[in-house]
């Protein structure tokens, strides 16, 4: 569920396509979108184990530890792309403004989250040429912990 009212057009993004857009503005630490309507998630085990479920990886993303949820109906949520400088903090399946974000913001996390440990991203970061790769659950949890604490102290995010 995307929290604001927002509009989905083409994103800033080289070669990104589609981008979710605020309507608003959003106050840093308030939360941009947050779980809705997750009946399951899948051990990454099933995931590549299953003809049906491995033709849809492109569509799944981490939620914690080892479990991924499939979104193949492309919700809203899905046009959120990836960002080295993300205007958004993902932290088990919420995101939260990563600092003050004004009317016409594009909203992006930082995939390396929502990816398996060590899966690199078919598409590099458009700013930087980066890989994405996938980080390990602990450091993706560390790191979003730190990220949301420091940002709900009122210090700026640094991602």
């Amino acid at each position: 569920m995307i929290v604001p009212r927002y509009r989905i057009a083409a994103s800033n993004i080289a070669g990104a396509g589609q981008g979710l857009f605020l309507l608003e503005d959003v106050a840093a630490g308030q939360i941009v979108s947050a779980p809705d309507a997750i009946d399951r998630t899948y051990r990454y085990d099933e995931l590549t184990g299953s003809p049906e479920l491995s033709a849809q990886l492109y569509a799944s993303a981490r939620w914690f530890e080892d479990r991924y949820t499939v979104s193949p109906d492309w919700p809203d949520e899905c046009y959120v792309n990836h960002s080295f400088a993300p205007t958004g903090l993902w932290h088990l399946g919420f995101v939260f403004a990563a600092h003050d974000l004004p009317a016409g913001t594009e909203i992006t996390v930082d995939y390396r989250h929502l990816l398996p440990p060590g899966e690199e991203e078919a598409f590099v970061d458009a700013d930087t040429g980066q890989r994405i790769v996938g980080l390990p659950w602990i450091e993706s949890l560390r790191t979003s912990t730190h990220a949301l604490a420091a940002l709900l102290d009122g210090t700026r995010l640094a991602c």
